[in-house]
């Protein structure tokens, strides 16, 4: 291996520029998420008059103190839907991969405190996600349940999908990965399937709620009048039913149960775990990455500046970098972990996706993980790359990223653009992990391209049925179009889609990849306890 050596004028005006940008756009994203914070925290005091706690406080007990915490999915929804001014994002949950008596897990916490927490359908989303990056990692799942159900002004949306929720955690359970649930409120209707699906529950005294109908339905449909605890309260479900496995005094109490049972759980003890390579820091600070990137996307950077600033002692191995100069491929070790890098310098021309395709290869051979670095135009068009096989060249790429079965993480640090965006491991091509820088973008080309294609097209109709062209008109089409798909292109855009798994700060990029490293290899060394059809309560 070489360590790269930084050309990079850290001192320079042009890395002061795009700094200055890259640091306007993690502003703007921090805002967005704090305005949703905000709003759950004004209800704070309404929430412990009633001797309840915020859902973040709820997060904060359940995580062992000083613990990573790898959020996930936290601009959800982003004004889709009914959240009018993003206030309301994050699908109704707030979510992420911590350790609780440090066992790595997936954590979903019902956020009550906004809408009663209500799913809306990126919400649903955002929990088949959740269950994905869990049966994948195999993590166990710990839920913090308080929701008013399904968002009914939404309900044909989420209605038959939400039954794939359910599924899951049948399925999740037969594998062998434990889910535990403190119903902290109110369980209904569908709702209350959710921690009935799950392998412990606990109840909290005079809190917890659990019904298929609450009060107004039940006198509706039967005529049948009942209180809630009648129906489904702490005791009920305790003492009677036998729903519940656990009856803890308070949210804390509850929480405290959870953490022991994780505990008793004897998740780590399970894994025997390989020696790793020790961990080296990279010579260049990761602060450079605020400035790498230029601020006008068509300006030539060398990725291998972004690189030198992830892997252990800035140290990679340049494959067939004489081959290809678009494309760059390599290998090196980040926190320990061996792994193989594919990053852009141009659009992927036929030659660049014969490397990329064999490198894949390579990588499946010797069980590295793969990490693509997305800053690319898409695959190169034109005479020459047609006569020189791009189309076959670009399907092998493909082929190799989908069918390849090691880890594989995907981290957007600019631009995704077209068929680009599925050989360097797009949300479709399903990585184990991807995220985004906040200046990334995402689209089928970029808006000025766009809005020259739909002028050029819209000008030949006219020639065609012996119209002249109308300037003004063709000028508006192209305008129209281009700020149309520049606005959908965004980092927010994407990310309230969940074409993402979140946005982060460049500045943590090494620090998430060696944790979701981590994550992965732990994963591939652990031997689950499979059954037949999952924990039942008979």
């Amino acid at each position: 291996m070489a360590i790269i050596q930084s050309q990079v004028d850290v001192h320079g005006q042009d890395f002061a520029a795009n700094k200055a940008e890259m640091l306007i756009t993690i502003a703007e994203f921090r805002a967005l998420e704090k305005t949703v914070l905000e709003k759950a925290q004004a209800v704070q005091a309404k929430f412990h008059q009633k001797g309840k706690l915020l859902p973040r406080e709820r997060l904060s007990l359940l995580l062992d103190p000083g613990s990573s915490f790898i959020e996930l999915s936290s601009l959800a929804g982003y004004k889709m839907h009914d959240d009018k001014d993003g206030s309301t994002a994050g699908g109704g949950i707030i979510a992420g991969i911590g350790f609780v008596s440090e066992v790595r897990c997936i954590i979903q916490v019902n956020n009550c405190a906004i809408k009663g927490g209500t799913i809306s359908p990126t919400g649903l989303e955002k929990t088949l996600r959740l269950q994905e990056i869990a049966r994948e990692n195999s993590l166990p799942v710990i839920t913090l349940a308080e929701s008013g159900g399904a968002n009914l002004n939404y309900a044909t949306d989420i209605f038959v999908p939400g039954a794939r929720a359910f599924a899951n955690q049948a399925r999740l359970s037969k594998v062998g990965i434990p889910q535990i649930t403190v119903v902290h409120g109110n369980a209904t209707a569908g709702g209350a399937y959710q921690p009935g699906l799950s392998d412990y529950i606990v109840a909290i005294k005079n809190k917890t709620k659990m019904f298929l109908a609450g009060p107004p339905l039940l006198k509706a449909a039967t005529g049948e009048i009942a209180t809630d605890e009648e129906l489904g309260g702490s005791d009920l479900h305790v003492y009677q039913a036998g729903t519940a496995d656990y009856l803890a005094q308070d949210d804390n109490d509850g929480i405290a149960i959870a953490r022991d049972i994780t505990d008793s759980l004897g998740w780590n003890e399970q894994l025997i775990l390989p020696l790793k390579r020790e961990s080296i820091a990279p010579r260049y600070s990761s602060d450079d990455l605020l400035g790498i990137i230029p601020c006008e996307s068509k300006k030539p950077y060398d990725v291998r500046e972004v690189i030198s600033r992830l892997v252990d002692d800035s140290n990679f191995q340049d494959f067939k970098s004489d081959f290809d100069l678009q494309t760059v491929c390599g290998f090196a070790f980040i926190d320990g972990h061996s792994i193989g890098i594919i990053g852009n310098n141009g659009p992927i021309t036929p030659k660049g996706a014969n490397k990329a395709a064999q490198f894949i290869q390579l990588c499946e051979q010797s069980n590295r993980a793969l990490l693509f670095l997305h800053n690319t135009t898409g695959f190169m068009v034109g005479t020459d790359a047609e006569q020189n096989g791009i189309i076959k060249h670009g399907a092998k790429l493909i082929q190799a990223v989908a069918n390849a079965s090691v880890p594989k993480i995907s981290i957007l640090i600019g631009g995704s653009y077209g068929a680009g965006n599925y050989a360097m491991c797009g949300r479709g091509l399903d990585p184990r992990f991807i995220f985004a820088w906040p200046n990334a973008k995402t689209a089928v080309m970029g808006g000025e391209q766009a809005g020259k294609v739909l002028r050029i097209v819209t000008e030949e109709k006219m020639v065609k049925r012996g119209l002249q062209p109308d300037q003004p008109q063709l000028d508006e089409v192209e305008l129209l179009t281009a700020t149309k798909l520049n606005a959908g292109s965004t980092a927010v855009f994407g990310t309230a889609r969940l074409w993402d798994d979140g946005l982060i700060d460049p500045r943590d990029t090494r620090e998430l990849l060696t944790n979701l490293l981590d994550i992965c290899w732990q994963a591939n060394h652990r031997k689950l306890q499979k059954n037949s059809f999952g924990v039942a309560r008979f």
